[in-house]
């Protein structure tokens, strides 16, 4: 339940769309003929190819006594004409490298033919007016490029399009962001935008007649919405309004407030502003609606709660965690308000609070913190509390009655991921989801009386999936932690040989786990003998708050140590070699490849750097990233300064170097991480680089940060991707 609504309410506080190797990504930028208006750019002939010199400054600053400098400022102007005239000689550049690949054009065909599998989500289940269930849940088939929104009366009842979002732009780019139905599941409240830039418009749907509302309410960027009973009135977020803030703060700010349907959104009542302009509120209501609770992000080790009844018009909020850093996450119910916290709990415990005394002193612990497990997610169905842990990197589900009395657990197909729960709280059916490596997506019906489960939903897949088999190891880290690693790659593979093409996946920040998904894309890799990696390393959430925090801020150093250790061991234990090793991360993790690309440029061929952060002495300037300062630090504190140089990949690439093979990926249109960083970053490596492996930079127009993306770009985007990573490890 709280991970799948953090899916909606909270993706613009985190990096990554997807937090594996990611099925959605972009395509490249249109790649002009000619050579035309390239004036920042001039080429260094080169027996082996054409080499990119990018225009540098002088330019050299003290930032707390230390002297900084920052050749390629200049690139971080995306309406600079010179800037857009860079790019594109970039791309073209890229163009004629890939031009060059013939394995190119198959690996394209077959991520269309892969992309086709579908895809399916956790039902919403709402009981509409005559007591019938009523079940919302989003779908992709075939050649679609965005999952439509569908509805269904009855558990067995024939499903209807609701809200197609392939219809609203020819080229496939609108997509939806977030959705919540009323309580009786007659209206639909829902934001979509375009162009992958996640900036969505609050719309209100009638669910019977497929119409909208007049109601139109802007920046609600995955707006946090609760409705009232009967459907009239709801609470949203929304950030303000151009020129209501200081200049560059209207990405922040974000504000609760009350929206009565046919009002206008210019008389909306606010209900609920955080203390600090980056704190970030999220709303959850209790079914009867009295009932309303705020949750503050601070960061991602810390949040705040507050409860307020709405009987009282006032809305009197009471602040009930105060003086606390630790993770709260709430639940609502009519009688007792659920917590799911870390705090003294590093793997987390729930417990039940009284909403008329939520006093921390009257706080009941019903689960406690498991000593291996970490409880990543839970839901109050039928009267009983059904919870997700973590186990080992693998998901396991159990059920427990209201005073924490263990029921059993659930039984899954194999080792995989289940996000949680999704159902009523008065119902007798849960529905959960499960996938792994090489178990395509499917949602599973829990009937509690019974105990028995069928499937309710699955996503058929053609890919001989039992070919392929996955294999568990742990890599031994700087300080001596032991790192867990998960490989895929076919049956009867010579693991032993040092001769697999082999990709290594991480991210490490922001709590993030990587637990075994699906990955239609990555099967263009495994068909080809390639080894696919994905590293548990610290900063994620795989093993609780500790390992969080070990990974975050001046602890930073330590994830880039981790995946080097991986790195390592796949070459100690023979699994490959360097020349045939490549690793890939995207946003957070993009930041980890860049940091790793300038620390051990010796350890691998290839590396893949997506959407990321590289310039951590500036990041905070741009976009929404100070959100991300609890994580990172800030460069105007003397000692995050401190921490941060130390490992800021820009400021680290170092002249005549031999540096592996590089591609980096960015998007203009990137709402989260600006462009940027990828920019400066190419130029620089570009610079430097010594040997005759290219650095490249894709950077695609019409394009956001992964979120909403269609399969015609995403197949461009991998196709790239793995042209790319096999042919430097002359795997092609």
């Amino acid at each position: 339940m709280l991970r799948q609504l953090a899916r909606f309410a909270a993706t613009s506080l985190i990096l990554w769309v997807g937090c594996g190797p990611p099925p959605l990504a972009s395509e490249p930028a249109p790649r002009p003929e000619g050579a035309a208006g390239v004036s920042s750019i001039l080429f260094e002939s080169s027996a082996e190819r054409q080499k990119p010199m990018t225009r540098r400054l002088d330019l050299r600053e003290t930032v707390h006594g230390r002297s900084v400098a920052d050749p390629y400022r200049w690139l971080e102007k995306s309406d600079d004409p010179e800037v857009a005239s860079w790019v594109e000689g970039q791309n073209r550049e890229l163009g004629a490298y890939l031009d060059r690949i013939p394995a190119r054009a198959a690996l394209r065909s077959r991520l269309e033919e892969l992309l086709t599998i579908g895809e399916e989500s956790l039902p919403t289940v709402k009981r509409t007016a005559k007591g019938t269930l009523r079940y919302f849940h989003t779908r992709r088939d075939g050649h679609q490029n965005q999952p439509v929104l569908w509805v269904r009366d009855g558990l067995n009842g024939p499903d209807r399009s609701l809200l197609d979002p392939n219809a609203m732009s020819a080229d496939g780019t609108t997509s939806l962001d977030w959705y919540q139905p009323s309580n009786d599941g007659a209206l639909l409240a829902y934001g979509a935008s375009e162009g992958g830039s996640e900036e969505s418009t609050l719309r209100v749907r009638d669910v019977t007649t497929g119409r909208d509302l007049p109601d139109q309410i802007t920046r609600a960027r995955y707006s946090s919405v609760c409705w009232l009973p009967g459907g009239k009135r709801f609470y949203y977020s929304r950030f303000p309004a151009k020129g209501s803030v200081p200049a560059g703060e209207e990405k922040y700010h974000r504000t609760i407030f009350e929206h009565e349907l046919g009002r206008s959104p210019d008389a909306d009542p606010q209900v609920f502003k955080a203390k600090v302009f980056t704190d970030f509120p999220s709303c959850a209501i209790s079914p009867n609606g009295r009932w309303l609770v705020m949750r503050v992000h601070q960061g991602w080790s810390k949040s705040s709660l507050f409860i307020a009844d709405t009987r009282d018009k006032q809305l009197g909020w009471k602040e009930i965690t105060e003086g606390q850093d630790n993770v709260y996450d709430p639940l609502p119910l009519d009688d007792v308000l659920w917590v799911r916290t870390n705090e003294g709990a590093p793997r987390y415990a729930l417990y039940a609070v009284d909403p008329k005394k939520p006093e921390r002193q009257h706080w009941r612990k019903v689960i406690a913190e498991h000593r291996e497990d970490v409880l990543t997610d839970f839901n109050v169905i039928g009267g009983e509390l059904l919870v997700a842990y973590t186990h080992e990197v693998v998901s396991r589900l159990e059920r427990f009655d209201r005073n924490g009395k263990s029921k059993g657990k659930v039984d899954l197909p194999t080792l995989g991921n289940s996000s949680g729960f999704a159902g009523l709280h008065d119902d007798t059916q849960a529905f959960f989801d499960f996938e792994s490596f090489v178990t395509p997506p499917s949602i599973r019906r829990l009937d509690l009386a019974s105990g028995k489960t069928d499937v309710w939903k699955e996503v058929k897949a053609s890919i001989p999936t039992g070919e392929f088999t996955v294999t568990a190891r742990k890599a031994k880290s700087k300080d001596g932690t032991l790192i867990p690693y998960l490989m895929v790659h076919k049956k009867g593979a010579a693991l032993g040989s040092g001769n697999n093409p082999t990709l290594l996946y991480g991210y490490g920040g922001f709590n993030v786990s990587l637990l075994p998904r699906f990955s239609r894309s990555t099967y263009a890799f495994l068909e080809r003998g390639g080894v696919s990696v994905q590293a548990n390393l610290r900063g994620g959430g795989e093993f609780g708050e500790d390992w969080h925090r070990a990974g975050q801020l001046e602890k930073k150093q330590n994830v880039f140590d981790d995946f080097i250790a991986v790195a390592e061991d796949l070459i100690q234990t023979k699994v490959t070699r360097p020349e045939r090793l490549a690793i890939h991360g995207r946003s957070n993790g993009g930041l980890l490849v860049a940091a790793t690309v300038v620390q051990r440029p010796d350890l691998f061929a290839a590396a893949v750097s997506g959407v990321p952060l590289t310039d951590m002495l500036r990041y905070h300037h741009f976009q929404i990233a100070k959100l991300w300062i609890p994580e990172y630090g800030s460069a105007e504190d003397p000692k995050q300064f401190e921490w941060l140089h130390a490992y800021s990949p820009y400021h680290h690439v170092r002249d005549k170097t031999a540096y592996p093979a590089v591609l980096l990926m960015t998007a203009e249109s990137d709402t989260r991480v600006d462009p940027m960083h990828a920019r400066k970053m190419a130029a620089a490596l570009q610079h430097a680089q010594s040997s005759r492996r290219p650095i490249l930079l894709r950077s695609e127009i019409r394009a956001g940060h992964g979120a909403g993306k269609p399969i015609s770009k995403i197949a461009d985007e991998y196709a790239d991707l793995f042209a790319f990573v096999l042919s430097e490890l002359g795997a092609d």
